[in-house]
């Protein structure tokens, strides 16, 4: 007799509580093996497998794609026992998301007609609401949507869920305050006019709304924390990248892989925080201490078609050139295809954002919370130059600096821009640091 075992989106770690299903990768019905990947979700940290811990027949799924499940929620039953793959009936116990699992996946098969089937519940269409056992799973609300309506005043026992068996959702509570807010807008008009509110026309609100979730969503989170906690100031100078630019060709023409310029930049970054190492920090308000970092781990801001991400190249001051070249170009590929880890977008303690790319010379960076601060480089263009003594065409760039104004004053937030920019104007100016 097959015995029929529920596997629900487990904890992903770093803090997250939800995530949103991408792609299911089986079917009802399809036979899975032990830590095979069933089922691909978008998290605020990034694009995930999540690996199922038990071998057999898959009975239900719970959950379309697109649907925002919280950590706890049920995924999919499996029957495991006389129909499972042979050794495949016990669990591995990976129920966390794991980034390569010790067996590999075995390849996807259905039951054939004439098979025994195992008595389990069946769902065809992954349809929210869907129950894996005779009870059913408990209903799960996430500590995060139990704060958000702790916060604004609302009853969740007077909520009706859109999620899986009733599940109540972060976009619920947030539709319920949108609801509220505009309740309270109308009452407010009629209140100040004295006379009837006319019938609309059409409906309020009209037009494309996108929801603000998964890796969009926590950008936004975080952009927005910045804004709030961080007093933040903005410095900038235009360099001459003439030489700069000579000596990467020359570096690139000796032969061997070739430099990125944004690893000339991260190297820059690197020696100029050796000297500035206020830059290089965090503030902890709790203990009234700004804490400064030993270890320099380099953000950059890279674009996706799921929105911005921040890849994190670990100990950026110990590589070379070389190695920076190609650490950002693992980063990137694995940022494009979705495939960076929660570990590898997070741990950052200064970031470094090229905008240069997207054709505009300057910007004012938004400080990547809770470091201390960020370069933007803007595009290189030619442009006149005063150039020993004489007016002549040179490749200019924009170099601004967003700083944290607790962990340093303009003094040193000045200092280190204009290390950068002379770095940048005399590359031999690094030959300090080798």
């Amino acid at each position: 007799m097959a015995q029929v075992l529920e596997f629900r989106l487990p904890d992903l770690g770093e803090g997250l509580t939800e995530a949103e299903i991408v792609r299911w990768l089986v079917e009802v019905g399809d036979v899975v093996a032990v830590d095979q990947p069933v089922v691909e979700v978008e998290t605020a940290k990034a694009l995930v497998d999540v690996p199922c811990p038990y071998g057999g027949v898959v009975t239900a799924r719970f959950g379309e794609e697109g649907t925002e499940l919280p950590v706890g929620a049920p995924l999919l039953t499996v029957a495991v026992g006389p129909a499972a793959p042979e050794g495949d009936s016990e669990g591995s116990g990976n129920v966390l998301v794991g980034y390569g699992t010790s067996q590999a996946p075995a390849r996807r098969r259905r039951v054939r007609p004439g098979q025994p089937a195992p008595a389990a519940p069946r769902e065809a269409n992954g349809s929210p609401g869907a129950r894996g056992t005779a009870d059913g799973p408990v209903p799960v609300i996430s500590p995060l949507v139990r704060r958000l309506a702790r916060q604004n005043g609302l009853d969740l026992k007077e909520m009706t869920g859109s999620g899986p068996d009733g599940l109540i959702l972060r976009a619920d509570v947030e539709y319920a305050l949108r609801a509220a807010e505009a309740q309270g807008r109308t009452a407010e008009t009629a209140a100040a006019t004295q006379t009837p509110a006319p019938t609309p026309t059409a409906a309020p609100g009209t037009g494309l709304r996108i929801p603000l979730k998964g890796i969009r969503g926590a950008v936004a989170d975080k952009l927005s924390r910045s804004r709030r906690e961080i007093p933040d100031a903005t410095c900038w100078v235009d360099a001459d990248a003439t030489e700069l630019m000579r000596a990467r060709a020359a570096m690139n023409a000796a032969g061997g892989p070739k430099i990125s310029l944004l690893a000339l930049l991260a190297r820059i970054c690197t020696a100029a925080l050796a000297r500035f190492p206020e830059l290089n920090s965090t503030v902890d308000m709790e203990a009234r201490e700004v804490v400064q970092l030993d270890q320099v781990h380099l953000g950059f801001a890279a674009q996706t078609e799921r929105g911005l991400v921040v890849p994190v190249v670990r100990d950026a001051h110990a590589r070379d050139a070389e190695a920076l070249t190609a650490e950002f170009a693992r980063l990137t590929e694995a940022a494009r295809t979705g495939s960076l880890t929660p570990g590898e977008l997070t741990g950052g303690t200064f970031t470094l954002n090229n905008y240069g790319v997207f054709g505009v010379d300057g910007s004012t960076p938004i400080i990547n919370h809770p470091e201390a601060a960020m370069l933007g480089v803007g595009r290189i263009v030619p442009k006149p130059w005063v150039h020993e003594g004489e007016v002549a065409v040179r490749q200019v760039v924009q170099l601004s600096l967003s700083f944290d104004h607790r962990v340093c004053d303009g003094g040193t937030a000045g200092g280190f821009l204009r290390y950068v920019a002379d770095c940048v104007e005399e590359p031999a100016v690094l030959l300090r640091t080798l």
